[in-house]
């Protein structure tokens, strides 16, 4: 890097406090800061939830499945995330819209205190939180390690610098903060995913290499099979399941973009967006990925380093700024949205169950609480993130798919399952043991079992069983042990059908019964 790419560096992270700033007249109480008081348009919403779902592990971990596999980067990954964000478009999107517009709630995991009870709100709530510390901490690390590349700043100077300055904007200006700056984050990446697509192309006829033949060459054998290496049939449809939960709310900060927009119908649209953009986008993004053995040698096993080495030797200073600034760009949008989600939780689930007097805070005393508990979260994140390397943790790749695909099914299907009227039998006792059943098979097949088979456990049992218990679990004491009282069939209707007045975006104080307000309103409605 020299001074223009140092100048255009340091420009988007100036604009990016910018955008906080002036976020920060429009929140002014806490369904603000977590959901935008329902006033999010349709498509701002639908390319927030497209960019929340990125960072620089794309561009780490995957640009090594893509230097050392090819195309099954893609196939595995963006189109199962398409695919499945495409079916809750119509499953899960105008639902979780209605936590908010019918039971006006704040968090996503707040309504889980009177669909099963408050034990099970609470595992949820404290297990999804611990988990997010750790997803975010692999994209820090993910970021510092492409950052070292190109000013050979240490990891944890790295992730000092893009912890710090996403903390300042997404604490300011809350969800619209996080939404308007993944705004200006999509342009970004537009901008310089184009360039290094060009570039990759201008560089391959420099070789007298075509588009198409390509594909032919000696160090691209066998990278246009769609499956291949511990990336099989079994791995694409664990991750496609894994996925239709994980995008459309399982990990907590895509729900938030549900919930942000006006109504269920346009939750519906921000979501069939969103999947356009992850079936379309990423094929421009992993192209020049694909293409990398061509043109050069990755230093490390992995193929990790193989994206930045390509961008140095590829783009003139200006423009590998840019590229640089997409990565950026792609860590601090997952991470802020992240922030955003598990304060949330934090503030209206957690506190009031711990702290007495969280349950009558005012507004003005819930606002900074989340604006504290963003922070401290970001921190923990960042501590997090200087031991994904570590030999607990392993690397960047490891933490992402094993740890948070294996780790989110257990967590995410009593929430997301709950919400359907299918599942209406299943209370807390099938949440708590899918749950907890879940968690201790994640344990069993990636530890214990692991070491005694040789080479290990595949890593397609590995993220697909924990699931595959879970929600067979959750299904089946449902129908063994019915828990469907009256108050729990409420919460789902309000859930399932619109009403008057559904576009109300009020939110009750923490320590107010959401039965009183859901019983409020349906006097009214």
């Amino acid at each position: 890097m020299n001074g223009l790419d140092w100048a255009v560096l340091i420009g988007y992270f100036g604009v990016m406090v910018a955008i906080g700033v002036w976020s920060h007249k429009r929140v002014d109480n806490v369904s603000d800061f977590f959901t935008a008081g329902g006033k999010m348009p349709w498509w701002l919403s639908g390319i927030s939830h497209h960019m929340s779902g990125y960072s620089a592990v794309m561009f780490t971990g995957y640009a090594g499945i893509a230097y050392t596999y090819g195309v099954t980067s893609f196939v595995t990954w963006s189109f199962p995330i398409a695919l499945g964000i495409a079916i809750g478009s119509k499953l899960f999107a105008p639902r979780i819209n209605r936590l908010r517009s019918r039971l006006h709630v704040a968090s996503p995991l707040e309504y889980l205190k009177n669909r099963y009870d408050l034990k099970t709100q609470q595992a949820l709530a404290w297990s999804g939180m611990l988990l997010k510390i750790v997803d975010v901490g692999a994209k820090w690390a993910a970021i510092a390690t492409l950052l070292s590349v190109f000013t050979g700043v240490s990891l944890n100077q790295g992730i000092l610098i893009t912890g710090g300055i996403t903390a300042i904007y997404c604490t300011i200006g809350g969800l619209w903060a996080d939404a308007l700056t993944e705004l200006g984050q999509f342009v970004i990446q537009l901008l310089a995913g184009v360039a290094m697509f060009v570039a990759v192309i201008l560089k391959l006829n420099d070789k007298g290499i075509g588009f198409l033949g390509a594909w032919d060459e000696p160090e691209l054998q066998g990278h246009g099979e769609p499956l291949v290496g511990p990336y099989g049939t079994v791995f694409l449809l664990a991750f496609l399941f894994i996925k239709l939960f994980e995008y459309n709310g399982g990990m907590l900060n895509q729900a938030q973009r549900y919930m942000a927009t006006a109504t269920p119908y346009e939750a519906e649209r921000s979501a069939r967006l969103s999947a356009l953009l992850w079936l379309v986008w990423p094929v421009v993004l992993f192209f020049p990925m694909w293409m990398s053995p061509l043109l050069v040698e990755s230093q490390k096993p992995d193929g990790s380093d193989s994206y930045g080495l390509m961008t140095e030797q590829l783009l003139p200073h200006g423009l590998l700024g840019l590229v640089i600034v997409g990565f950026f760009s792609h860590t601090m949008a997952m991470c802020s949205s992240d922030a955003n989600a598990i304060a949330a939780v934090f503030t209206r689930d957690c506190a009031p169950v711990i702290w007495r007097r969280a349950r009558t805070w005012t507004e003005g005393q819930g606002l900074r609480v989340a604006r504290i508990a963003t922070v401290v979260f970001l921190g923990l994140s960042m501590a997090a993130a200087t031991q994904v390397n570590s030999p607990t943790f392993k690397d960047i790749i490891t933490v992402v798919i094993k740890w948070v695909a294996g780790l989110m099914g257990p967590m995410a299907i009593p929430m997301m399952l709950g919400l359907l009227r299918p599942f209406r039998r299943s209370g807390p006792t099938a949440a708590l043991v899918s749950w907890s059943m879940g968690l201790l098979a994640f344990w069993l097949v990636n530890y214990p079992i692991s070491w005694q088979i040789e080479g290990g456990v595949p890593l397609q049992y590995q993220v697909s069983i924990p699931l595959a218990v879970s929600l067979v679990l959750y299904i089946l004491i449902g129908f063994i042990k019915p828990e469907d009282t009256p108050e729990r069939l409420a919460i789902v209707e309000r859930i399932n059908t619109d009403g008057d007045g559904a576009a109300a975006a009020a939110v009750p104080a923490p320590g107010e019964p959401m039965e009183d307000a859901v019983g409020t309103r349906a006097a009214k409605d």
